[in-house]
C-alpha cells in the first residue's frame, strides 16, 4: 500500500510518501517539504501566534493535497517538540483539525527517541550490537541506547538547533561570549543524562540521524547525498572539533556556501555543531555513523508492524 507520513517538525513540515507492506523495506515514492520554522514563531508566552497557526494550516492543507495527488491510502500525521511545547498546543491542534481534517498526533520526546531508534536498528540490523543513537532536531536532542528494537534508555532534551539559535545566538556572526555560554549550557544539559546511559555499558555502534548531523558530516568530508543511501558516512569528533571555531566565525551566508549546507539551515549549524560536539565528547564517542533513516521511517515501520500483526 502507499503510506504517507506527515511530520510537523520544529523546522519543516515534511510529507514522505512510501510504498510499503509488512516485512518489506519501505520504498520512498515522493517527498514534499515546506520550511515553516515553528520553533521560531513562538511569542514571549511560548504560544504559536495566529500568523503561525495560519501558516501551519496552509502548509498542512498543501501536504494533504500532495498526498491525495500521489494516491496515499493511509496518512500518519504527527507533530514534535515545537507543537508539543507550545503553551497553546490544544488550540493549534484544534484549528488544524477543524480547517484541514488532519488530527495531528503529538509525540512525546521519549516516543521520538524510541521511534528513531527503531528505524536505526532496522537499518543496521542485529549485527550492530548495542546502539547509541543521537538525533538533533530543530527543537530537541534525542538520545537512545539499547540492544533490542526497543531502547533500554531514551531521553529528549530541549537542545534543538533552531531553538538554541533563536534563544542563545542573536548575532551574525554570533558574539564569542554567546557561543561560550551556549557551549556551557548544552554540555551541562547533556552531562545530566550521561549516567543514565553509562550503566548499560559501552555501545558497539554509535549512530546519528537528522539534517544537522548529515550536514556536519558533509562539511567534514563525508560523501554527498547524490552518491546514494548506501555509502557509509562518518563524522569524527576530531574533525567536528576543528570545524566548530570556524563555524563560529562565519556568518549564516558564509556557512550556506559550505558543501551540503542548505541556506535555510545555515544559521542553525553552529548551535547544532556545539550540541553534537558536546554529546560526542561527554559520551566518549570518537566517531559515529550517519543513518539515512530516522523518525519518519520509524513511524512507518511501527505502522507496518501493527498491520502485520492485525
Amino acid at each position: 500500500m502507499r503510506l504517507g507520513v506527515l511530520d510537523v517538525g520544529s523546522n519543516t513540515v515534511h510529507l514522505l510518501v512510501v510504498d510499503a507492506h509488512p516485512g518489506a523495506r519501505p520504498l520512498p515514492a515522493h517527498s514534499h517539504k515546506a520550511e515553516l520554522r515553528l520553533a521560531q514563531l513562538l511569542d514571549d508566552s511560548g504560544a504559536i501566534g495566529d500568523d503561525g497557526i495560519e501558516k501551519l494550516v496552509e502548509v498542512v492543507r498543501d501536504a494533504l493535497q500532495a498526498a491525495e495527488d500521489k494516491g496515499v491510502e493511509d496518512l500518519l500525521p504527527f507533530a514534535t517538540s515545537a507543537v508539543r511545547e507550545a503553551t497553546n498546543a490544544d488550540d493549534v491542534l484544534a484549528r488544524v483539525a477543524d480547517e484541514t481534517g488532519v488530527r495531528l498526533q503529538v509525540l512525546t520526546g521519549a516516543e521520538e527517541a524510541r521511534l528513531t531508534f527503531l528505524a536505526v536498528r532496522r537499518w543496521f540490523g542485529w549485527s550492530a550490537g548495542k546502539l547509541l543513537v543521537l538525533d538533533i532536531g530543530g527543537g530537541s536532542l534525542e538520545i537512545a541506547f539499547g540492544i533490542d528494537e526497543e531502547p533500554d534508555a531514551a531521553v529528549s532534551l530541549p537542545l534543538g538547533a533552531g531553538r538554541l539559535t533563536a534563544g542563545w545566538l542573536p548575532g551574525d556572526p554570533p558574539a564569542p561570549e554567546d557561543v561560550r555560554a551556549l557551549r556551557r549550557h548544552a554540555r551541562a544539559e547533556i552531562a545530566r543524562t550521561v549516567g543514565e546511559f553509562s550503566r548499560f555499558g559501552a555501545p558497539d555502534h554509535v549512530v546519528a540521524t537528522s539534517k544537522t548531523f548529515k550536514q556536519l558530516a558533509r562539511i567534514a568530508g563525508a560523501a554527498r547525498s547524490t552518491e546514494g543511501l548506501y555509502v557509509q558516512r562518518e563524522l569524527k569528533r576530531e574533525s567536528l572539533e576543528a570545524w566548530v571555531p570556524r563555524l563560529a566565525g562565519m556568518t549564516a551566508d558564509q556557512r550556506a556556501e559550505l558543501p551540503g549546507v542548505s541556506e535555510g539551515r545555515a544559521n542553525q549549524l553552529l548551535a547544532g555543531a556545539l550540541v553534537a560536539e558536546g554529546a560526542m565528547d561527554l559520551f566518549g564517542v570518537e566517531s559515529l555513523e550517519i543513518c539515512p533513516w530516522a523518525l519518519r521511517e520509524g513511524v512507518i515501520l511501527r505502522r507496518l508492524d501493527h498491520m502485520g500483526s492485525d
